[in-house]
């Protein structure tokens, strides 16, 4: 695993609030761990796209996959993209609407895709996409046959060129605003599972896995 700092280049490098900034390579991990979807920014025949989907990391490599036939993961395997992860934490409620803001946490990512073509590194990737959802779901489930990994493109990103953005804090008014009869504060925002809804054609006997229990049990994802 790359363990060194985040270098900021001529686009990551932040131009406004540049407190808010990290460069310790680790707060990219976490905010990249913490989320489950990202949005990849690509250009198609011209036209930019930006395209939600799945991810997993493994070590300082981030996957996404879709069908070979997609030609928007066609068209990303052939330039440069942008993929973006953002998590929201709360609402920022000022005593005047221009100092209303969010606390939240993002990552931006710009790489060159590598199409991965060595089968056990398919392997590789679509464990860690799978357990980004559903840890330890791989480990039960049936895995893909040689013609699902035939139908199934995985895209290896490298996370070199990064930026990462947080702002975890109350409220910044200007100072005569501090006198009005106003309620300021953080309201927060949190995501959580609810309970697990078996599929309609479950067989009578299947007890829920423990790790979906677990993982149901209103644990924020890891």
């Amino acid at each position: 695993m790359n363990t060194r700092d985040l270098s900021p280049t001529a686009r990551t490098r932040l131009g406004r609030a540049r407190d808010r900034g990290r460069l310790d390579r680790k707060d990219l991990y976490d905010v990249l761990d913490a989320g489950m979807i990202c949005h990849l920014g690509l250009v198609l025949d011209g036209s930019p796209m930006v395209v939600p989907t799945g991810y997993g990391r493994d070590g300082d490599t981030l996957y996404v996959h879709g069908s070979t036939g997609a030609q928007s993961l066609r068209s990303a395997a052939t330039g440069e993209i942008c993929v973006t992860v953002t998590h929201l934490d709360g609402i920022v409620l000022a005593r005047s609407i221009f100092h209303h803001s969010v606390n939240y946490r993002s990552a931006m990512i710009y790489t060159v895709p590598r199409p991965v073509v060595d089968p056990d590194e398919k392997l590789i990737a679509l464990r860690a996409i799978s357990e980004r959802l559903a840890p330890g779901q791989w480990d039960v489930v049936r895995r893909p046959n040689r013609r699902e990994l035939s139908a199934t493109a995985v895209l290896a990103l490298s996370l070199d060129e990064a930026s990462v953005k947080m702002r975890q804090a109350p409220p910044s008014d200007d100072e005569e605003d501090y006198e009005l009869d106003v309620w300021a504060g953080v309201l927060p925002v949190r995501q959580e599972f609810g309970d697990p809804v078996p599929d309609p054609r479950l067989r009578a006997g299947i007890a829920l896995p423990e790790h979906i229990r677990y993982r149901a049990d209103h644990i924020p994802p890891r």
